[in-house]
């Protein structure tokens, strides 16, 4: 019966762990390596946002699966693009110029937890 009571505890226990790990938000080393080819146009030292670009942010958003996901990639992005030299005026562009929908306003500004 002992047995039963810890096996139960330790199932319990790890179904917790691996439902929590599912909901984990994305890491900022993964958002960095996804939107490095962005970092010339958001400065504006390109005159276009680079199809890798492109690419890496489209493949940054398919991995985006809950709120906190999204807060989790604002504040990366936010945090890299401070030291980065990142302008408004190129940043607000690149989604349009990407095809892809953010749901909030992009700039350095912006509240990544409202």
């Amino acid at each position: 019966m002992k047995n039963t009571f810890f096996y139960v505890i330790f199932l319990l226990s790890f179904l917790f762990f691996l439902a929590n790990m599912n909901e984990a938000a994305v890491p900022c080393s993964t958002v960095d390596e996804k939107a490095a080819a962005c970092v010339g146009f958001a400065t504006g030292k390109s005159p276009k946002p680079t199809p890798a670009c492109c690419t890496g942010l489209q493949e940054l958003a398919k991995t985006v699966k809950t709120v906190d996901d999204k807060k989790a990639i604002c504040k990366c992005l936010k945090a890299a693009g401070g030291s980065l030299g990142v302008k408004d005026q190129f940043l607000s562009k690149i989604p349009g110029a990407c095809n892809i929908k953010v749901g909030f306003p992009v700039s350095t500004s912006v509240n990544c937890d409202a």
